[in-house]
């Protein structure tokens, strides 16, 4: 079977990458591989520390996909000769102040409800496993299995692994025979025609596709660099500060990324008062970050959908949709990769494809029951 892949994010990526190691033929088509959101994410695998009241279906996709994770980086490893750069380290959530002592206290009791790693810790002991966090914080929580990815380095990897299935181009419109999709025009005219198609860009627009249920969220993202000597922290620090999250993911080269905004002010570009208070809370966990250099700062959309869960279903015999992760794609990347896969393949026996089902969105249905119609 030819599929196209529209898109080369870290989804589209993965799933070219489980349908070939299907013994399925790949097109990927996308102006600027691997340029978007998976560009900017941090990479935290993190089912644990995301963990939110209200959002059970959401847990069990994270869950499922974070047990998924060692598989998925040792099939990349053997696939092309090189490994991502995967750190099993853990994550310490920290509160900076009573009042977030208290936001952190309920996240552990959700944690333990739903059977999640995560041990309470005294300030002090969070102290002794990170001595760079401030030594007022005022409790932290460790979850011992959320780790990390580098988004860039997969992303790296699966573009040098399919440089000659990738076209450099926007997908324009999708071309039909009858109620099925046969083939991908691009902006140039070229035709690309697949048995299946996916579909995986993150907010782009492809005409004959309809209007989709998503909605960007900003999101500003810096990376800094420790000074020369010892590496200024060795876990992720997730923190709690006036009831606003921030994070610092360490990376293997002593870099840090420090994130993420969340806004939905449709401004694309980076939003300086956002950026000042990232930095000013990451201050007030680590003190050090003042003595670090500025790489970088980016922002990018991610696709968000009302209950943050991703679209993965059939739309038509031979279209099929994989987008809306959120800020969950790198973590959701194994799982969201194999059922899409799956649904390729004509395969719906897995019952997590309930919770994904583009169709729980009145919009979506009803588009689907207008071209039904004809």
């Amino acid at each position: 079977m030819h599929v196209n892949i529209v898109g080369s994010g870290i989804i589209g990526l993965a799933t070219a990458f489980e349908l070939s190691s299907r013994g399925h033929t790949i097109t990927i088509i996308d102006p600027a591989p691997g340029q978007g959101a998976s560009y900017a994410a941090a990479g935290m695998l993190a089912p644990a520390a995301e963990t939110v009241w209200g959002q059970g279906p959401l847990h069990q996709l994270l869950s499922a996909s974070s047990a998924r994770y060692p598989q998925f980086v040792d099939r990349l490893e053997a696939a092309t000769g090189v490994r991502p750069d995967y750190l099993q380290s853990s994550t310490l959530v920290v509160a900076a102040e009573p009042a977030d002592r208290e936001a952190l206290h309920d996240l552990v009791e959700l944690q333990s409800s739903l059977g999640l790693s995560a041990e309470k810790l005294l300030p002090s002991q969070a102290r002794s496993l990170e001595p760079a966090l401030a030594s007022n914080i005022s409790g932290a929580v460790l979850c011992a299995e959320d780790h990390q990815i580098d988004p860039r380095s997969v992303v790296r990897i699966l573009l040098q692994h399919f440089h000659n299935d990738l076209v450099h181009e926007q997908a324009e419109e999708l071309i039909t025979e009858g109620s099925r999709t046969s083939a991908v025009r691009t902006a140039t005219g070229k035709v690309f025609a697949a048995d299946q198609t996916i579909i995986a860009t993150a907010l782009g627009t492809v005409k004959g596709l309809g209007k989709l249920p998503l909605r960007p969220v900003h999101g500003d993202i810096l990376r800094i660099q420790s000074p020369p000597g010892p590496a200024l922290l060795t876990r992720i620090i997730r923190g709690i500060v006036h009831r606003q999250n921030v994070y610092l993911v360490p990376r293997k080269d002593g870099s840090l990324v420090l994130g993420a905004s969340v806004r939905e002010d449709q401004n694309p570009e980076v939003n300086v008062g956002a950026m000042y208070n990232l930095l000013d809370n990451a201050r007030r966990l680590v003190p050090g970050i003042i003595d670090c250099s500025l790489n970088e700062v980016i922002a990018r959309p991610r696709p968000a959908t009302a209950d943050d869960r991703p679209l993965i279903g059939r739309i038509d015999p031979g279209l099929v949709l994989s987008t809306g992760y959120s800020r969950h794609g790198v973590l959701l990347s194994p799982l969201g990769s194999e059922l899409t896969a799956d649904l390729a393949e004509n395969n719906k026996r897995n019952p997590l494809l309930n919770d994904v089902d583009p169709q729980r969105f009145p919009t979506l249905s009803a588009t689907a029951a207008l071209e039904a119609l004809g």
